[in-house]
């Protein structure tokens, strides 16, 4: 039987638009609530996770279409796609373990609830809330006037956090070790 999807928000905007750090800082906000987060990053470009002279780089070089590097403390699979097309966001988000939130940075026309992230000093001056209804919330760093979604200041993490749950009508999370305090505490 199929998991249920996690619920999603994304965050997206134009270059040097804040959407990295925000998304940082959202990760981390949801972290400390209890929270299991996921993230998904779309690059515009090739990217390296294992550059140099790492043995996972030279398996790769040497024509490996998938590596899996293996540690105590995390893992990781590298796909090579070679000529096949970049998988689909749906694809993504199928491949991802479960989760309590997934936090999607980029992927601007992906098909789900979005915060438009914003600063003054971006490359691009289009507002992407004015094309795209599923834009629910504008972050930025300066004033912004005739907006029809809620305008949170870019820096108030707090404020967009709780936004972003009771959109998305997540539940309380609590820490296992939050629970076993609990448990174990004498009731009166």
């Amino acid at each position: 039987m199929p998991c249920a999807r996690p619920p999603l928000i994304g965050i997206a905007g134009w270059k040097k638009s804040g959407k990295t750090t925000l998304t940082v800082r959202l990760v981390a906000e949801f972290d400390r609530r209890g929270y299991k987060v996921a993230t998904i990053k779309h690059a515009h470009h090739e990217f390296q996770i294992d550059d140099g002279e790492t043995d996972s780089a030279r398996h790769r070089r040497a024509g490996a279409a998938q590596v899996a590097v293996v540690s105590g403390k995390r893992w990781a699979i590298v796909t090579e796609l070679g000529r096949s097309p970049e998988p689909n966001f749906e694809e993504v988000v199928a491949s991802l373990d479960p989760a309590d939130l997934v936090i999607v940075e980029g992927y601007k026309s992906a098909p789900i609830p979005k915060i438009e992230a914003r600063r003054a000093a971006q490359v691009t001056r289009r507002r992407l809330a004015d094309d795209d209804p599923r834009v629910i919330a504008i972050a930025a760093d300066h004033s912004v006037t005739d907006a029809r979604v809620p305008v949170f200041d870019l820096d108030d993490v707090t404020a967009i956090a709780n936004f972003i749950a009771e959109r998305l009508g997540l539940a309380a999370a609590t820490r296992p070790d939050e629970t076993r305090a609990r448990d174990t505490s004498p009731s009166q």
